[in-house]
């Protein structure tokens, strides 16, 4: 267990926001003797990397408050699949079908690919097996189950009987031909089974119906069992209201919708839930990562390149600051990810409460020692030319001695990402340089070097005599230029591993034939 001071003391943000749920929703929670945190998820597409952030950011609260109270906790993974499909995705099989249905909600449009009742009931169950695949822990809510079958009832009673508060909060933060349209209740067309934006004529608190004009055609619908549902800033207030939600999460661009949100549960009787807006995600360029763009990394990609758990923890580290994501950050992020395993073996417990390898296994860090970074790694795949694991492995077991792949399941895993990344990514992008004749020179001169030293010597000494060589031929007030020399003329990139270290695996003679093949 861990201690309780320290528990105080420790400004790790999941135990941040776990204290503050605690102290914020502490009469809620004690009323009902549970925590429960929510996830939104839009199904009109696939689940992406930024469902993922969203869900693994959520366990790791969850985490924190299980070394805070025994109170039971939830997490409920809710599905906004009674909203309209406004657009068709690119990427299912069958458009025209979609575009036959535009508008209706998710759940009532056929599954375009075949496989389930509605392409709302298909979505979510890729969400579902998305989740499972992470082995997260949640309760699954369907918004169309919740219209449909009355759970919501009483709630959206509430709302009709606060209609015209509810407007006076909403509408002076809409444009003024919007004002002239807007409803907080979005009728299902009886005929058409279309979800409409039109402006409510009449309520009628007493009958729970509103009229509406349909194209002329005044019809009177009840607001019940599905057969309307809520603009979104008020469904999500609702949704607070009637699940009483403790916590969520949202990116930054939902701020605003939060604080409406929070004025209409308030007006409701209960207090919003704690909140957290984390930042968005930028593409190379500083760019907004969006699914239609298809910029940035989807997360197939990244776990076809490294680990789940380097991917937790990059949506560990500032979540509050915008990040730049896409496939070149992978190595540093791995690397990062290793680092946090080894310092976690010098560290006193509050040192590892802040280590972000302690949130990203739930507590249980595991003891693996690192062979060598991702990074090195990778250039030993280009150096060796290996395209398989055993290949690799073969290799490392020719200077790391008495190891076996039982003993190292991380460094296991990441020989054949770092392949796989190497040839995908790296590869592509690699510039090797043509050395000119006082180049050549120089790098010959180290080849001399290299002759004098075997495979026994550390990698210390082995980086000692490569200083040397640099500054006995030409490089010895620019050594920063000798070594980028040496990286773009071997690697083909303007940095690279610290050589002493990689020669000293990679192996002497090997680097000299590396070096040469390369001068030729």
């Amino acid at each position: 267990m861990i201690e309780k001071n320290n528990l105080d003391k420790t400004n790790a943000w999941p135990f941040v926001e776990a204290k503050k749920i605690l102290r914020e929703r502490k009469k809620n929670i004690e009323k009902k003797n549970k925590i429960i945190l929510q996830t939104g998820y839009g199904p009109s597409g696939l689940p992406h990397i930024g469902t993922f952030g969203e869900v693994v950011r959520t366990t790791m609260v969850v985490n924190a408050l299980n070394y805070l109270t025994d109170i039971p906790k939830e997490i409920i993974t809710f599905s906004d699949d009674m909203d309209g499909l406004r657009k068709v995705p690119d990427n299912v099989p069958d458009k025209n079908l979609l575009n036959q249905n535009l508008h209706k909600p998710l759940t009532s449009i056929p599954d375009p690919f075949k496989k389930y009742k509605s392409f709302g009931d298909h979505n979510n169950e890729m969400l579902k097996k998305f989740l499972d695949r992470f082995k997260f822990k949640y309760n699954f809510k369907s918004s169309t189950d919740l219209y449909r079958s009355g759970f919501f009832n009483s709630s959206l009673q509430k709302i009709l009987e606060n209609y015209q508060e509810i407007m006076n909060i909403i509408l002076p933060t809409l444009g003024k031909e919007r004002q002239k349209t807007y409803s907080p209740f979005l009728p299902i067309c009886p005929e058409s089974g279309i979800v409409l934006e039109i402006p409510v004529l009449e309520i009628f608190k007493e009958k729970s119906k509103i009229l509406f004009d349909n194209n002329g055609k005044k019809l009177e619908v009840s607001i019940l069992d599905g057969k309307c549902k809520l603009q979104w800033k008020v469904d999500w207030a609702m949704r607070w209201y009637a699940l009483d939600v403790d916590f969520e999460m949202y990116g930054k661009d939902l701020i605003e919708s939060a604080i409406l949100s929070s004025k209409i549960i308030k007006l409701l009787g209960k207090n919003n839930p704690s909140g957290f807006a984390y930042e968005l995600f930028l593409d190379e360029k500083g760019e907004k990562i969006s699914k239609s763009k298809g910029n940035g990394i989807t997360i197939e990609q990244w776990l076809g390149y490294a680990s789940p758990e380097s991917l937790s923890l990059f949506m560990y580290q500032n979540p509050k600051r915008a990040k730049k994501l896409y496939k070149e950050i992978v190595p540093k992020a791995v690397d990062e990810y290793l680092d946090f395993i080894q310092k976690s073996k010098s560290q006193n417990e509050l040192q590892i409460l802040l280590n972000p390898a302690w949130h990203v296994h739930n507590g249980k860090i595991p003891k693996e020692d690192l062979i060598m970074s991702f990074s090195m790694l990778l250039n030993l795949v280009e150096a060796s030319n290996a395209d398989s694991k055993e290949l690799l492995w073969k290799f490392v077991k020719k200077y790391k001695k008495n190891i076996t792949e039982n003993e190292f399941p991380i460094f296991d895993n990441l020989i054949e990402y770092a392949i796989k990344y190497f040839n995908e990514v790296i590869k592509l992008k690699k510039k090797y340089k043509k050395p000119n004749e006082n180049e050549k020179k120089a790098l010959q001169a180290l080849i001399s070097t290299l002759d004098e030293c075997n495979d026994d010597m550390s990698p210390e000494d082995i980086q000692t005599l490569i200083y040397s060589t640099g500054k006995d031929n030409g490089y010895k007030e620019k050594l920063r230029e000798w070594f980028k020399l040496i990286y773009e003329v071997v690697f083909g990139d303007e940095n690279g591993p610290r050589l002493g270290f990689f020669i000293s695996f990679f192996g002497v003679k090997e680097t000299k034939q590396l070096i040469k093949d390369k001068l030729k």
